[in-house]
């Protein structure tokens, strides 16, 4: 290769630089640098499950997983509601409502940091803690479970990859990866999914026939439509319902098979859902969001505004019982390490009280709890100031949130994926937390 044509190969590779750089207003030179710079040794665990536990409304962490000195609903005085107890961890405390969560708290890593930037906003918060972006007008992102499915997929090809137990909405699902990285919503831990439930009035030669049909009218019309997407997506999930219907995935629902002091120690609703959540992991599911927003226990499940506050405990109590049982029942499985359990909500709330006793909403500093996945636990990571207001030390985005949770399972979360031709970063800048990998 000649000089001239090196000065040319030269010239172009600056003028590529600069005119990507320019959109950004980064010297190319520096967006070169931080480019390398990204492409750096990440953490990879060794989990195959995780289990998302979601407490929609937006849980108080200082009535939680982050208690600080005792406030007075009535005189307004901030400050958590409740008393604080010590845990299996020397110098980390919790709510004095979780004291089965806090005989385990080796088994967990409290995350007192989170932070993001939607403040009053449950349905764009909620988005933000499932997507780990803002809400755009351009591009549907992907959910975390949507990107586990999609980079990991199901265990067994009888089982989804991905299961919601609570709220079916856009928020929870794939974007722009398409139906394949979906989600299957259950309404009941006893029956499973409706849709692959044959109705008794259906004899099994009725439902042959209807298979066999529906099978010669797929083929006739892929063959028609050639290369659409749409269509072969639908396809797809076709034959994936098929096959969920003769495989474990419809057995695990089977509750009974369970002993009665264990369904017990689970719990009510919630608890059942956790069992069964169990109960999936052992037939090859992948990623479980089990939601816990039981509102008519006190109006207002955790989004404790007025009067909603006067029987939070019972919620807490309730996700203490059930977690417990959890962590015990995994790990009397063998299945802790191999499922990454995360505790969250769309933000938190501040020390202070409203006018109705409860509080309102903060997203600039609270806790998500972390617990199983192989990790190394340090019962708490992050520090937040005497009312859990502001962070001190620490901070963990909701992209390095998910970072950590891709890590845990083996997922790279630099790795760029597509929407068409348009890279897209699997995190938003996020880096893992990887205190939690030594």
């Amino acid at each position: 290769m000649n000089h001239a044509s090196m000065n040319r190969r030269s010239f172009l590779q600056t003028s590529a630089l600069a005119g990507a750089a320019g959109l950004t207003g980064i010297h190319p030179l520096a967006a070169a640098s931080k480019r390398k710079k990204r492409h750096i040794e990440y953490p990879k665990g060794k989990a195959e499950h995780c289990i998302y536990i979601w407490l929609g409304g937006g849980p108080a962490q200082i009535d939680t997983f982050d208690p600080k000195k005792r406030g007075d609903a009535k005189k307004r005085i901030a400050g958590s509601y409740y008393d604080s107890i010590k845990t299996a961890v020397d110098g980390v405390e919790v709510c004095e409502h979780l004291q089965q969560t806090a005989n385990l708290l080796d088994r967990f890593t409290l995350l007192r940091t989170v932070n993001h930037d939607v403040i009053d906003e449950h349905a764009a918060a909620t988005n933000r803690m499932h997507t780990g972006r803002p809400t755009s007008g351009t591009i549907v992102y992907p959910s975390i479970g949507s990107l586990i499915s999609h980079e990991r997929g199901g265990l067994t090809d009888t089982a989804p990859s991905y299961v919601v137990m609570g709220y079916p909405n856009a928020t929870r699902g794939p974007g722009f990866l398409g139906a394949k990285h979906g989600y299957i919503y259950l309404t009941d831990t006893n029956s499973g999914p409706e849709g692959l439930s044959r109705p008794d009035y259906i004899s099994t030669f009725r439902q042959n026939s209807r298979e066999e049909l529906l099978e010669k009218m797929r083929r006739h019309q892929i063959k028609r439509s050639g290369n659409d997407k749409l269509l072969a997506d639908y396809d797809a999930a076709i034959e994936q319902s098929f096959k969920l219907t003769k495989g474990d995935f419809m057995r695990a629902f089977n509750l009974d098979e369970e002993s009665s002091s264990l369904r017990e120690a689970y719990g009510d609703e919630f608890g059942q859902r956790c069992l069964l959540a169990r109960r999936l992991i052992q037939s090859g599911v992948r990623f479980q969001e089990v939601s816990f927003n039981l509102n008519f226990i006190n109006g207002t499940g955790w989004d404790t505004h007025n009067d909603g506050q006067l029987k939070q405990h019972i919620l807490i109590k309730q996700l203490d019982h059930a977690l417990g049982t959890l962590i015990n029942d995994l790990e009397k499985h063998k299945l802790l390490d191999k499922t990454l359990i995360v505790i969250a909500g769309e933000f938190g709330r501040p020390a202070e009280f409203d006018g109705g006793g409860g509080r309102g909403h903060q997203a600039k500093a609270f806790s998500v709890a972390m617990a199983g996945g192989g990790l190394s636990h340090k019962g708490a990571i992050g520090e937040t100031d005497e009312l859990s207001k502001n962070i001190v030390s620490r901070p963990v985005s909701v992209p390095d949130l998910f970072a950590t949770m891709l890590c845990t399972l083996g997922v790279n979360p630099e790795k760029n994926l597509f929407d068409g031709d348009r890279p897209v970063p699997m995190t938003d800048m996020g880096d893992p937390v990887r205190e939690l990998f030594g």
